[in-house]
This record gives C-alpha cells, sequence and structure tokens, in this order.
C-alpha cells in the first residue's frame, strides 16, 4: 500500500491527515487501504504532502481500479 507506506514514513496518522485535508478519517482510511481514488483537489494535496513521484501516483491508482476489479 503505497500511501500507507509514504504516510508512515512522513510520520502522519491517519487521523493527522484526514484533518489536514479537511475529510473524515473514514474517508481517508478508504483512500490509505486503495479503495478508492480522492477527488482531483484531495489528491493534489496528497501528492504534495507525501512528496509523492509520478510513479508513486500511478501504482497508487492502479492499485485502487485492481482492487475495484477484484469486488
Amino acid at each position: 500500500m503505497i500511501l500507507k507506506e509514504l504516510r508512515l514514513a512522513k510520520g502522519y496518522t491517519q487521523e493527522e491527515l484526514a484533518n489536514i485535508l479537511k475529510i473524515s478519517l473514514r474517508q481517508y482510511v478508504r483512500i490509505d487501504n486503495e479503495q478508492t481514488i480522492p477527488r482531483p483537489d484531495i489528491l493534489a494535496s496528497l501528492i504534495s504532502i507525501l512528496d509523492m513521484s509520478d510513479a508513486e501516483v500511478g501504482k497508487f491508482i492502479k492499485s485502487v481500479l485492481r482492487n475495484k476489479r477484484a469486488l
């Protein structure tokens, strides 16, 4: 899980990132667990906060899409 790894490396909890992004903890958990792709503005903020590379963003999106197909 790319976001979880990046979040932990930066020292953030799920609750802290949810508060920074001004979204519910439940919504952030779904993003962190790669169950949903966030709105573009939230994704842009995450990319900035977690200093994500283009490759990491691509891996995240591919993982979410893969998870959705598995349902």
